[in-house]
C-alpha cells in the first residue's frame, strides 16, 4: 500500500513544477505535461518515489543509524524542525556550514563547546569574570545553538541526507556525494536529480507539498524505530530463559565416577586429621 496517493499530492500542489525556461533536461522523464508555460510533474511517478525513499529509510531507522534532515529555505524550515525533532532525528534550517560533513570533527569541537559554556554557568566560572566577557561568551552560545544546537545529538557521520531543493542546498549534497552518503531529495523541475540516490520529483517551494511528502517519510521512519525497539524487547526476552537453563543444566549434572572418587578420599583424609588431632 502506497504511503501516498495521487490525490493527496495533487492537493498539496505538488506537480507545480518551474517555469518551461528555467527547467533542466534532465528532469525530462518526469514531467507529465507543459501548462500555461510551466511544467508539471508526473505525479504517479511521485508517488513511486516516494515509496522507495520512505523503504529505504525504514530500513535506516531500524538498524538504529541517523538521517540527517536539511532544508534552510524559509518555505521548509519549519516543516522539517518539526517532523525531525518529532522521530529523533538531526536537522539543518539554517545556514549550512561548509565542512559539515566532510570536516566533522571540528562541527563536533564546536558542538562541545556549548558544552563547556553550559558547564561555565554551572561551575561558579562566570561568577569570576567581567559582564563583558560573560556577555561575548553568551552571545556565541547562543550563536552555536542557532546554528548546531539541532545536530548536538549527532556524535558520528549520519547514514544519510534528506534534502529539500538540491540547488540551494548543493554544497551539503557535494559534501554527502564525497563521503558516499546516500541522498534522499524533493527535486523540482529546474533542479539535475543525476547524483540524488533517491529522487522524488516534487514542487520544493510550496510548504504543503514539503509537508505531504515528509509525512510520509516521517512516518516510514518511525515505524522502523519502533519495530526496532519490538526486536531488541523480544531479543532480550529470548535470550533470558537460555541463560537460566544453561545454569541448571550445570546445576543437575551427575558427577562423574573421578568426581565421585576425589570426593570420598577427600572425605577420609579429613577423617583422619580429624582423628590425629584428637
Amino acid at each position: 500500500m502506497s504511503r501516498t496517493n495521487f490525490e493527496q499530492l495533487l492537493e498539496a500542489g505538488c506537480h507545480f513544477g518551474h517555469l518551461k525556461r528555467k527547467w533542466n533536461p534532465a528532469m525530462a522523464p518526469y514531467i507529465f505535461m507543459e501548462r500555461n508555460d510551466i511544467h508539471i510533474i508526473d505525479l504517479h511517478k511521485t508517488v513511486v518515489k516516494i515509496d522507495e525513499a520512505a523503504a529505504a529509510m525504514k530500513s535506516i531507522a531500524k538498524s538504529g543509524r541517523k538521517i540527517l534532515f536539511v532544508a534552510t529555505k524559509k518555505q521548509a524550515k519549519d516543516v522539517v524542525a518539526d517532523k525531525a525533532t518529532a522521530i529523533g532525528m538531526p536537522y539543518i534550517t539554517e545556514r549550512w556550514a561548509g565542512g559539515m560533513l566532510t570536516n566533522f570533527p571540528t562541527i563536533r569541537k564546536a558542538v562541545k563547546k556549548m558544552t563547556t559554556i553550559d558547564k561555565m554557568n554551572t561551575d561558579g566560572t562566570f561568577d569570576n569574570i567581567s559582564k563583558r566577557e560573560k556577555l561575548q561568551i553568551t552571545r556565541q552560545r547562543e550563536k552555536l545553538e542557532k546554528n548546531l544546537g539541532s545536530i548536538a545529538d549527532l556524535t558520528r557521520l549520519p547514514s544519510a541526507l534528506f534534502v529539500v531543493d538540491v540547488m540551494k542546498e548543493h554544497i551539503a549534497v557535494k559534501e554527502a556525494q564525497r563521503l558516499g552518503i546516500p541522498v534522499f531529495g524533493i527535486v523540482d523541475t529546474n533542479s539535475n536529480p543525476n547524483g540524488i540516490d533517491f529522487v522524488i520529483p516534487a514542487n520544493d517551494d510550496a510548504t504543503k507539498s514539503v509537508d505531504v511528502i515528509l509525512s510520509a517519510l516521517v512516518e516510514a521512519i518511525q515505524e522502523g524505530l519502533e519495530e526496532r525497539k519490538v526486536e531488541k524487547v523480544d531479543s532480550d526476552a529470548a535470550e533470558a530463559p537460555v541463560v537460566k537453563e544453561r545454569k541448571s543444566r550445570v546445576s543437575k549434572r551427575p558427577r562423574t565416577q573421578k568426581e565421585d572418587d576425589e570426593a570420598l578420599n577427600a572425605n577420609i583424609v579429613k577423617k583422619f586429621v580429624k582423628e590425629d588431632e584428637e
